[in-house]
Formats: C-alpha cells, sequence, structure tokens
C-alpha cells in the first residue's frame, strides 16, 4: 500500500484529492485545521501544516508522495523545500497559472512574468504570482528531480467561487440581498479559464507517482475558456446577480490601502489578459479527455446549489465598502 501526506487536504482541491487517492487505494495522512473524522488508512491530522517541526515529525513515515497546497512566500519555501525532497520519493508542489506572462495560448513553456515584466516595483515585490514563479526556480536548481509542480488556473468548488477579484461568496450574499456588485469594466472582455476543482484533484491524483512526472510542471486546468462577462452572465441566470461596471481605479478604490498594490497587479496582469490554455500536455500525462471536463456553467450551478442557503457568506466589511461607493456614486440598490 502507498503512503501519502497532503498538507491542505480538507481546501478547494485537497478534499477532491483526499477521496481520489484513497480510492486509489492510498493510506493517507492528511492535514486539517478542522476536526474530521478519520477511518481506516486515512488519518486526519488536526494541526498547522506550515509547522516545520510538526511536518518534519510526520516526514520520518517514508511517504511515497507529499502532496503540498500551502501557500509559502519566498522565503518560507527556500526554508522548507529541501526538507520535503529529502524525505519523499515525490514531492508536489502547488504553484499558478498566474507565473505566467499575457501569452496566447499558453502552454509550459510559456514566458513568465518574472522573466519578462518590466515592473520593476512589481518585481521587488513577492507577490503571489513571484514567489510561486521563485518556488518552482528553487526546485528545478535543486539539483533533484523528484518534484512535480501543478499549476491551476482559477480553481472553483462549493468551498470557493470567485468573479473577477471578488470571492464568489461576497457575490452571492450581494446577490441575496438583492444588492449589485462592481466589477472593473476593462476586465469584462477578457478571456478566463476556470477549472472545477474536482477535475484539477483528478488530474494531480493521476500526477502522483508518475515517473513521468517526476522534474515536470503542467497547467492543471480546462480549455474551456470564457469572458468575465460571460461569468457574471452566468452569475446574472443561476442567481439572479446584478454587476456594474465601473473603472479599474474606482474598483480598486473600494480596496483598503495595504490591499492596493495586490489587488491591482491580480487585476493587471492576470485577469486582463487573456486566460486561454492548451491543456495539452496534462490531458497527456493523466490520460484524460476534454470531454471528460465540467463545463463552467455547470459547474457553477452545481457549486452554487450545494451552498447552505441559511449561511452569511462573503467578507462583510468589504460589502459594507462596495455599499459606501454606490451610494456616494448615487446609485440607488
Amino acid at each position: 500500500m502507498k503512503k501519502a501526506l497532503i498538507l491542505g487536504g480538507t481546501g478547494v482541491m485537497g478534499t477532491y484529492l483526499t477521496k481520489y487517492l484513497y480510492d486509489m487505494g492510498f493510506k493517507l495522512d492528511v492535514f486539517s485545521l478542522d476536526e474530521k473524522e478519520s477511518k481506516q488508512n486515512l488519518n486526519y491530522i488536526k494541526a498547522n501544516a506550515k509547522d516545520k517541526a510538526v511536518v518534519a515529525e510526520y516526514l520520518k513515515n517514508d511517504y511515497d508522495a507529499v502532496i503540498d497546497f500551502m501557500m509559502y512566500n519566498t522565503k518560507e519555501f527556500t526554508d522548507t523545500y529541501k526538507m520535503f525532497l529529502d524525505n519523499t520519493e515525490q514531492y508536489v508542489f502547488l504553484s499558478s497559472y498566474r507565473i505566467y506572462a499575457d501569452d496566447n495560448p499558453i502552454r509550459e513553456t510559456s514566458p513568465r512574468l518574472l522573466d519578462v515584466s518590466p515592473d520593476k516595483h512589481y518585481l521587488a515585490s513577492d507577490d503571489y504570482s513571484l514567489y510561486k514563479a521563485r518556488s518552482e526556480d528553487l526546485l528545478i536548481n535543486s539539483g533533484k528531480t523528484n518534484w512535480t509542480a501543478v499549476r491551476p488556473t482559477i480553481t472553483y468548488s462549493d468551498q470557493r467561487l470567485q468573479l473577477v477579484t471578488l470571492e464568489g461568496n461576497t457575490v452571492i450574499n450581494r446577490s441575496r440581498q438583492g444588492k449589485p456588485v462592481v466589477l472593473p469594466a476593462d476586465a469584462l472582455k477578457a478571456q478566463t479559464t476556470m477549472t472545477f476543482a474536482g477535475d484539477v484533484s483528478q488530474m494531480i491524483a493521476r500526477l502522483v507517482l508518475n515517473k513521468d512526472a517526476y522534474g515536470e510542471a503542467y497547467t492543471t486546468a480546462t480549455a474551456e475558456h470564457q469572458s468575465w462577462e460571460t461569468i457574471a452572465d452566468y452569475y446574472k441566470e443561476i442567481i439572479g446577480l446584478k454587476y456594474i461596471p465601473v473603472s479599474t481605479e474606482e474598483f480598486l478604490s473600494i480596496r483598503s490601502d495595504e490591499e492596493y498594490d495586490p489587488y491591482r497587479w491580480k487585476l493587471i496582469y492576470d485577469r486582463f489578459y487573456d486566460r486561454i490554455i492548451d491543456n495539452t500536455k496534462i490531458l497527456n500525462a493523466t490520460g484524460m479527455k476534454q470531454s471528460e471536463l465540467t463545463s463552467v456553467k455547470e459547474g457553477l450551478t452545481r457549486c452554487i446549489a450545494a451552498l447552505d442557503s441559511s449561511k452569511t457568506f462573503g467578507n462583510m466589511a468589504y460589502s459594507d465598502r462596495m455599499d459606501a461607493f454606490l451610494q456616494a456614486k448615487g446609485i440607488k440598490f
């Protein structure tokens, strides 16, 4: 029986991956911040998966694979990655499609923002899109090949939905209250790729202990792409969403000052780009077919239907700032 350790195993992708690997016959240890009931060959560990000392103890169990969904900035990953490479047959690292520059279609060989961006202020930061690329470089330059990097696009499930840079829970909560959301007009015509978490996790599961995947990176995604305007219209059809296009600076003004740069970069270096994926490499590696993957409209419909209709979702402080913005603009709602 193969053994695997999953860090962040109850998140958007980890929840599905745990099921897939368990069904494939793996014995699993799964780190979770929540209480979860264990069963034979599936042991949930309530602990902080970024606690290096705790993880190091578990790595003594000689896992065949470690699948890591945790978020590490560059310094954190620099202090951690060798521990994983030295103590397992395969280390699966969660990277991101956001490392890519503006390329169409995106392939694994497409240029990265880290390498081609002329924005010195951005490059001097440790933005998510940069620290994922820098972390990949550490793996590439490690002298080892027992790693696999996965680069999901926007990945959604009933745990997490998104619309441009808005969290879907805020969108859903405002829609339930009959309130509109504001969206940056410059993003609405851009093409985006949103992939159902179950499909992404099935791709990852088929890469685990696949020796052809060692030392490789894969964009784990559907080839389907839609404009953000179309995605917003899906929300409108499913939950009656109302949205108001505004300028980029107006949209960003709703964020607090400390959030401004990260959300601006997320917009201009991702959501404003056409994100169209050539997923040939991951389909070939896993034996999956595009026709087997969940369509965006079907996936969103199913995930929204699974939400607890009695629960209040979203960032209420951000929603209040959106109300204040609309009121200042004289927009009644």
